[in-house]
């Protein structure tokens, strides 16, 4: 029987930046607060699969799914404008409707099922070390503990990492920013530059520069695109978020790397999005930070050859107490407490979270692949996560 994910008991509580802390103990206290709230009447309509519009080159995936759109639109009277669309990792669009009418387009034939929208806002991020490094003088390079832990700080040059989070600082001089191909998924937001700091620190464990400055990431000089879903308060939509997974499944190269660091409650779409554009491109995804078990958080929870869930771990191959866990989803375990990266305003910071293992092992991908270095100890189900390595 098809469901309408219309009731929060069954639909995504809202995306949480899947981990900042002032410090590991803490981090149950002090990590990032969600606060979730649906979008006013805003729904994700997911359409069946149609074989021939896949088929199709990405403009006219576009104009067969709006147009599909727009007859249902039409055929139970929705009066709301359509504000995205999607047309490779998912056939489907969003539109600001009547639960009622929502629930009588959920019968049609065309559609798979809906999903109410939700809002994310997270309190301020917390750090070991206010940001540093900003000003005309940058820190020293040092390679940070999680990159030598990982075998990284390797050349990337040449490869390419997709960042779906709160930005990127576009113009850091640690890092390559291809800011032509990054975009922003913010309504009455122009801009892909990071006004957060999460998704340029996540940026920099991945692919720092290996100059004389700052810190080195896993795959040292890769190419990194922002696509940002989150706004300078590390707010967004599970819309917004989908359309950015959307926005890289289209454009993408095949062998580029994408990370969510980036998690909340079970959505069937963000899921299946991620699910159909593995098929292009290998993630990196976020266990998250609530000592859960990660199958009851999109998308830590996805399964796929191409799609790899991280927790985390402190020095000494440690457990990190607030990380998610399960095998499956979890693939494998990296670095992810007091790890230093680039950060936005050109600094530097320190924080923890499965928000800073995952891109370890983005970075690793970009490389060719993962090798078993070793299991972390104290993992609260009992099957030790191996540790990620190059």
């Amino acid at each position: 029987m098809r469901k309408l994910y219309l009731l929060s008991a069954v639909l995504l509580a809202g995306l949480l930046i899947a981990g900042c802390s002032q410090k590991e103990d803490q981090l149950q206290n002090d990590s990032v607060e969600l606060k979730s709230a649906s979008v006013a009447g805003k729904y994700i309509v997911v359409l069946k699969q149609d074989a021939r519009i896949a088929q199709a080159d990405l403009r006219i995936r576009n104009e067969k799914v709006k147009e599909k759109a727009l007859g249902l639109l039409k055929k139970y009277e929705v009066t709301g404008e359509i504000e995205e669309v999607y047309e490779t990792a998912l056939q489907g669009f969003t539109v600001k409707m009547a639960p009622g009418q929502a629930r009588k387009m959920n019968i049609d034939p065309t559609v798979g099922y809906i999903e109410e929208d939700k809002i994310i806002s997270l309190s301020p991020i917390e750090m070991n070390a206010k940001p540093g490094g900003g000003g005309t003088t940058p820190p020293a390079q040092t390679i940070p503990w999680g990159i030598t832990r990982v075998g990284g700080g390797i050349s990337g040059v040449g490869k390419t990492a997709w960042i779906i989070d709160s930005g990127i600082d576009l113009d850091h001089p640690d890092l390559l920013v291809d800011v032509d191909k990054s975009r922003t998924f913010l309504g009455g937001t122009s801009t892909p530059d990071d006004q957060n700091g999460h998704g340029t620190h996540v940026a920099g464990t991945i692919a720092a520069i290996n100059n004389s400055i700052g810190v080195v990431g896993v795959a040292a000089g890769a190419t990194v695109i922002s696509v940002r879903v989150l706004d300078r308060r590390g707010s967004g939509s599970t819309s917004g978020v989908i359309a950015g997974v959307n926005y890289v499944a289209g454009v993408a190269s095949l062998g580029d790397v994408a990370n969510m660091s980036l998690g909340g409650g079970v959505s069937a779409s963000l899921d299946a999005a991620v699910l159909t554009a593995s098929s292009k491109v290998k993630f990196a995804l976020a266990a998250g930070n609530e000592s859960d078990d990660a199958n009851n958080h999109s998308p830590a929870r996805v399964n796929g050859p191409n799609i790899y869930t991280i927790s985390a771990m402190g020095s000494g191959d440690k457990w990190a107490s607030y990380s998610n866990y399960g095998n499956p989803p979890v693939d494998y375990c990296a670095p992810g407490s007091s790890i230093y990266s680039t950060y936005k305003g050109g600094g530097y910071a320190t924080l923890s979270g499965t928000s800073m293992a995952a891109p370890h092992v983005a970075g690793l991908l970009l490389l060719g692949g993962l090798k078993d270095g070793g299991a972390v100890s104290g993992d609260p189900d009992g099957k030790a996560d191996m540790i990620a390595v190059h």
